[in-house]
């Protein structure tokens, strides 16, 4: 390995193979967030995750979630997937059982910033986040496999 002009050059091959896995992911999920309930944003920055549900939530429920307008999954989601927020990659490290079940009937999934590897529970979606996704009003939810 070499510093070259503040890169090391080590690491090329794997950014080229990462760059080379990326085009070859396909699209699986494309939704747009439609409602912010009142309390989704603290639970980022309280729990370290998010809720993602589909049109209709319960009230009780909705308060806490980011809300899509789609919840068409059209592939398997599972440890090497990409989440992205408004393009910010959030690879996939562990996916509960119940995720795409439930995300396809409802467009619900409870998404945590830990990036654990193994799943925690059943309809929960790990990724892993260097720094916490800022979804918002029209933040872009897209799955890549």
């Amino acid at each position: 390995c070499a510093l070259v002009t503040g890169v090391q050059t080590c690491a090329l091959p794997i950014l080229r193979q990462w760059f080379k896995k990326e085009k070859n992911m396909e699209k699986i999920f494309d939704a747009t967030i439609v409602q912010v309930g009142p309390e989704a944003e603290s639970m980022i920055e309280g729990a370290n995750m998010f809720i993602l549900f589909g049109e209709g939530a319960p009230a009780d429920l909705a308060e806490f979630c980011f809300t899509m307008d789609n919840h068409e999954l059209s592939g398997s989601i599972h440890p090497g997937s990409i989440m992205k927020i408004d393009g910010v990659d959030l690879p996939v490290t562990a996916v509960g059982n119940l995720v795409e079940k439930n995300l396809s009937a409802l467009g619900h999934i409870s998404v945590t910033l830990d990036g654990m590897q193994e799943e925690s529970l059943p309809g929960t979606l790990h990724v892993s986040a260097v720094n916490a996704p800022v979804l918002k009003l029209h933040s872009s939810v897209q799955i890549f496999s």
